[in-house]
């Protein structure tokens, strides 16, 4: 007998393209997509469950599934509705009553969790370049963040628990693509990209693609030589500054001092303009990149595309901005050339 894989989170849409693509794998015989809300997008073959993970039914659910395999997708930071309380409550609650159910489950053999590198923050003493062994600076205060940090500790004390269940936990980089729901996503879509006066962060992006293939390298069986369990960063290669992003956008950027950024995130929080989080801010401070040497040496994963090349992807699916690249670029030099106000320095930025 096949595998028989049981997804959450498959009401959006990265849930529903891997429900999609997993059933196609000759080596599983069914999947079983869970969701709160019933998905706008078809699910294959896939048997479709309406259950709540944050409700005690979920062990219900798994126990009658059969399942084997459990891949957990409902970790993120977009709302489908109900805010951010609710958000959170699927996030970390929904979390401890889905690895309740698996640790009763004696048919479970692998786990998959999606989590972030939201996890390490951002702060200005961060080291240059994370692994998945380095400490946070501080640890993440609130928001999406904080929620990533809550989910892998009971995620590590249900490996504890069931040393028999090979877990693997996928810390993502900015997920973007044609298709991508995000903060992030969000906040490239504005007409105008407000940024902290002096910084121009370094961002990492992974393609919703790539997101797709390690997704499913985790719900398998290793291959000769490699090993998926454990925990890994999932980006692609090379950074972008924030600067080089929005001269490929074709968008303006307006430098602000950090307290106007953030009340300028507050407000358009309030308008439902974009989820500005305070963690979003303090990624467009002082930015993030993650090693990935463990992505490929030992999960055996290379992504198909760059850091850079997922963005120009996501681009070509926004269309053009307000302005003509060439004119964002000369702009952009023009405000990076501005000394800091008592810094005595002049602020890094990159050319294309």
């Amino acid at each position: 007998m096949g595998k028989v894989v049981l997804v959450t989170g498959v009401a959006r849409q990265l849930g529903g393209r891997f429900v999609r693509r997993i059933q196609r794998d000759p080596e599983v015989d069914r999947v079983v997509a869970v969701d709160a809300v019933r998905p706008e997008h078809h699910l294959g073959g896939a048997d479709f469950v309406q259950a709540d993970i944050r409700q005690p039914t979920i062990a219900r659910v798994l126990a009658e599934s059969g399942a084997d395999t459990v891949v957990h997708l409902d970790v993120t930071g977009t709302p489908l509705g109900g805010g951010r309380p609710s958000l959170k409550e699927t996030n970390v609650i929904g979390t401890m009553q889905l690895l309740g159910a698996c640790q009763k489950s004696p048919n479970i053999r692998r786990l998959v969790v999606k989590s972030s590198t939201n996890v390490y923050g951002s702060a200005s003493r961060d080291p240059a370049v994370f692994t998945e062994s380095t400490p946070p600076k501080s640890l993440p205060s609130g928001g999406f963040a904080k929620d990533t940090v809550e989910v892998e500790g009971y995620v590590r004390g249900f490996a504890r628990r069931r040393p028999d269940v090979a877990v693997c936990v996928l810390r993502f980089a900015n997920i973007l693509g044609p298709a991508a729901d995000s903060p992030l996503a969000s906040y490239f879509a504005l007409p105008v990209l407000p940024t902290v006066f002096g910084y121009d962060p370094r961002l990492q992006f992974v393609h919703e693609d790539d997101v797709i293939d390690v997704l499913r390298i985790g719900a398998h069986e290793p291959r000769r030589g490699t090993l998926n369990s454990g925990t890994f960063n999932i980006a692609g290669d090379g950074v972008l500054l924030l600067s080089q992003c929005s001269r490929r956008l074709g968008r303006p950027t307006v430098p602000l001092l950090l307290p106007a950024v953030t009340w300028a995130g507050s407000l358009m929080r309030t308008l439902g303009m974009s989820d500005f989080s305070p963690e979003q801010i303090r990624l467009l401070t002082h930015g993030r990149v993650v090693a990935t040497d463990q992505m490929r040496e030992t999960l055996g994963f290379t992504p198909k595309y760059s850091t850079a090349e997922t963005f120009a992807d996501f681009v070509r699916s926004r269309g053009p901005g307000l302005l003509p690249p060439e004119t964002v670029a000369r702009a952009v030099d023009r405000i990076a050339a501005l000394p800091v106000p008592g810094s005595g320095h002049v602020p890094a930025h990159g050319a294309d």
